[in-house]
């Protein structure tokens, strides 16, 4: 029974909210605001009422609503009307009853952003606990002088016999000798807020971390005290870590509070490496300028701070590219001073760049010790991703793999083959490479590491003439042509309306594979070249070491003459090549450093997986080929006494400017060139221009005694496909016994057969020494062309001077024509 309008509740009576709230929390209503909780009012006193009555049934929940300024009844009063909820019906919130809206619950996003938020905030936290921990914890370590003095060693390939042990230059002097314009220049150049700074930046610290997580070369992060830790202090390390990074942090961090900023810079002064070998700036300054620090003025003090990013480039000698990077980072340490307050614009514009001085050598590095010393640690830099800093000072024990049995009887080889009186402008280059490993086993670098110290072989260059043949002909053979392929070795032949010759422009009309390769016959080679197409053998010599640069220089591998060796090469880099086809078409990179072992006894091993470059049997075939050239062609000098089985491949440049022999038996190959820097004509004394003469014989010296030395078995190369026969031989002959029993020609000049050779059409030559003008057909006795230069005769070439008639400046010597 509904009770009637307004009925009054007792005073003591209350709204039972027992079921409402019950049912709310049922109905699965979690918002706290919405739950609804009623009471009533007294009755009597307030004149608003609704009360359901004890005891209703159902327990049913009566909710009062509230009309203000509407007449429920006689004399307008507030009229109150109760309404009763059946048992078991959700309750409406209070908020919903006075017609509000209900608060929308959290989204499952906003929760989630919530606690990541907690969570980046706990974990900021606790990495700033962890970094006062570890900078509590973190002691300065004693100065490391000596570990600062310890210089490499350079050892042999067996680990033991000692090549050199070079130390560390330094002179430490106090800051008040150290000019200030110099000091300015540091500063400048590498840390602008050195007296400001906590001792670490922030902005660098990031950069160094990323540097140090991706491999990726940025520009430096170090402050002056950090680069003052690293290397005044113990225990830092150098290794690129972040463990490490982050000790060098703290520990700059710590001297910076401690330590006075001067007493900072003094110790960075003394102990930074600038390059030659020197370390601090008195050392570099007697190094560069031949002067003490305290004599140098703006412009030298600029050049110091420039050289301490690169110090390798500055030490060296400056010219060419170096040269043009040198003065650009000179120039900008000028502006950083300019821009820091320490000089003026006029006078950062009056300063001339300061060249420095030739570099003094020691006598530790004499003769060939400085040769390997440098190159050991120009491949530990440039491919194993050693600093030159490291290097020098670190205690490591540098293995190479120097053979010095090897190197001793390479030096003996090239020393007692040369002529007396021959100019010290000709550079003499031999380098022996493993097939196997691709270890260089042994070099001549040239007479002596301090008169010349750019080594001939991993330094110097020249073009490899015919010796770049063998990779024409290995494209063709991977492209599927076989040895009995046959090409016009005529001569003159024209391209593009420029002549190609043969060397004393001989004539041989068709001719197979072999045959082109026997006797190096250049316009066989460049038909050859243009049938398989030059893109093909441009990759092919990528493929064998070369660089894309040095192939497309001055657009060469383009040029009809791109398969005579018109490219510049390092003798280092034919060796390569030729050990490629000893181990039957797999490359590997040569290279001098197999391990390195630092100061606490941690080493690292190094090797050349190899590639393949072109298939087993191309490489059979193409050595078949080579061989021909060793037993019958222009390289018959080179075969060994014991009659071992002998490949390899002459070369000749334009005018004689360069001469190679590039030979191998299966255990090794080995490359020796002769040539001038300038690259003007050879004139040897005694000898023709032609790599078939001299290059033949040291080769043949060294090789005798190195399959000795290394107890090579004697073995023969693997069977070709097929066996074309050339102008000299049937075909193949795999029997273990001697080559043919023709005795070599000194002269290396091919000798082609009479069917084919063209009668001459010119004038007699006059009677010369065989420098002078000859075609090359006449008889002449080879010593030194006492008879006319052109007949029709084949020539002996029995003694140096002539090759069969006169190799002087006749058509036979053309720059594109020879062997």
């Amino acid at each position: 029974m509904t009770p009637e309008t307004g009925a009054s509740t007792p005073a003591d009576a209350t709204v039972d909210t027992t079921a409402a709230e019950s049912t709310a929390a049922f109905s699965g209503d979690q918002d706290e605001d919405t739950k609804a909780t009623t009471s009533a009012a007294d009755g009597a006193d307030g004149g608003v009422g609704g009360a359901a009555p004890a005891g209703a049934k159902d327990s049913a929940t009566t909710v009062a609503f509230e009309s203000v300024g509407e007449s429920a009844g006689e004399g307008g009063g507030t009229a109150t009307a109760t309404a009763t909820r059946p048992a078991g019906a959700p309750a409406k919130s209070a908020k919903a009853a006075k017609g509000g809206k209900p608060k929308k619950q959290r989204s499952r996003k906003a929760k989630f952003t919530r606690r990541v938020l907690f969570s980046v905030l706990a974990f900021v936290g606790f990495c700033v606990a962890g970094f006062g921990i570890a900078y509590l914890l973190t002691p300065i370590p004693e100065p490391a002088q000596d570990a600062i003095e310890q210089g490499p060693t350079f050892l042999y390939s067996d680990g033991k016999s000692q090549i050199a042990k070079t130390g560390t230059n330094r002179d430490a002097v106090k800051l008040d000798q150290v000019p200030k314009p110099v000091r300015d220049a540091v500063i400048a150049a590498e840390n602008r807020s050195f007296y400001s700074d906590p001792g670490v930046s922030v902005k660098g610290t990031v950069r160094a971390f990323w540097t140090t997580v991706s491999g990726e070369q940025l520009q430096g992060g170090s402050t002056i005290t950090q680069q003052m830790v690293r290397n005044y202090y113990g225990g830092i390390g150098k290794e690129r870590s972040v463990t490490r990074k982050l000790k060098e942090i703290m520990v700059a961090l710590k001297v910076g509070r401690e330590r006075d900023k001067d007493w900072i810079l003094e110790q960075y002064l003394n102990t930074i490496f600038f390059g030659r070998d020197s370390y601090g700036v008195q050392a570099a300054a007697k190094a560069y300028f031949g002067k003490d620090i305290s004599r140098l003025n703006a412009a030298e003090g600029a050049f110091l701070a420039a050289s301490i990013q690169q110090p390798s480039v500055f030490g060296g000698d400056l010219n060419g590219r170096g040269l043009t990077y040198a003065e650009e980072r000179w120039r900008a340490v000028l502006n950083n001073m300019v821009r820091d307050g320490a000089i003026s614009q006029a006078e950062a514009t009056a300063l001339k760049f300061p060249k420095p001085g030739k570099q003094k050598l020691t006598d530790i590095m004499r003769g060939q010790r400085g040769y390997m010393v440098n190159v050991a640690k120009k491949e530990l830099i440039e491919r194993r991703g050693y600093t030159e800093d490291e290097i020098n000072r670190s205690g490591l024990k540098i293995t190479t793999t120097f053979d010095k049995r090897l190197m001793d009887a390479l030096k003996e080889s090239v020393t007692a083959n040369q002529p007396a009186g021959m100019s010290k402008k000709i550079r003499t280059a031999a380098v022996s490479v493993d097939p196997e490993t691709g270890q260089v086993v042994a070099f001549y670098g040239g007479r002596d590491y301090l008169d010349e110290a750019l080594s001939s072989v991993f330094g110097d260059h020249a073009q490899p003439g015919s010796g770049f043949k063998p990779i024409v002909l290995a494209t063709a053979l991977d492209s599927g042509l076989p040895l009995s392929t046959t090409v016009d070795g005529s001569s003159p032949q024209y391209y593009g309306g420029t002549p190609v010759r043969n060397d004393s422009n001989a004539d041989y009309g068709m001719v197979n594979m072999v045959t082109a390769t026997q006797n190096s016959i250049n316009t066989a080679y460049v038909n050859l070249g243009q049938k398989v197409g030059l893109d093909k053998v441009t990759e092919m010599a990528e493929k064998l070491g070369y660089t894309k640069e040095q192939l497309t220089a001055n657009g060469a591998n383009a040029a009809y003459t791109f398969p005579l060796g018109v490219i510049s090469a390092h003798p280092v880099q034919q060796a390569g090549v030729f050990a490629t086809f000893a181990s039957e078409g797999r490359f590997r990179q040569p290279f001098v450093v197999k391990a390195v072992t630092d100061g606490k006894g941690r080493s690292r091993t190094f090797e050349e997986k190899g590639k393949r470059a072109f298939s087993e049997q191309t490489a059979r075939d193409a050595t078949y080929a080579m061989q021909r050239v060793v037993q019958s062609g222009t390289g018959r000098a080179a075969n060994l006494p014991d009659g071992r089985p002998v490949a390899g491949k002459t070369g000749t440049t334009d005018q004689g400017a360069a001469i190679w022999f590039n030979g191998f038996i299966p255990q090794m190959a080995t490359t020796v060139a002769m040539f001038r820097s300038d690259q003007k004509p050879l004139s040897i004394p005694g000898y023709g221009a032609y790599g078939g003469q001299l290059p033949a014989q040291i080769w043949r010296g060294y090789m005798a005694q190195a399959v000795d030395v290394k107890g090579f078995e004697y073995k023969s190369f693997g069977a070709p496909s097929s066996a074309p026969g050339s102008y000299d031989s049937g075909g193949y002959d795999d029997r273990r016994t001697a080559p043919p029993s023709r005795e070599p020609n000194p002269n290396g000049r091919p000798t082609p057969p009479n069917s084919q050779r063209p009668p001459s059409s010119r004038p007699p030559s006059p009677p010369g020494d065989g420098d002078g003008p000859g075609n090359g057909d006449g008889p002449g006795n080879g010593d030194g062309g006492d008879g006319p230069g052109n007949g029709d005769g084949p020539g002996n070439g029995d003694g140096p001077g002539n090759g069969g008639g006169g190799d002087g400046s006749g058509d036979g010597n053309r720059p594109d024509a020879r062997g």
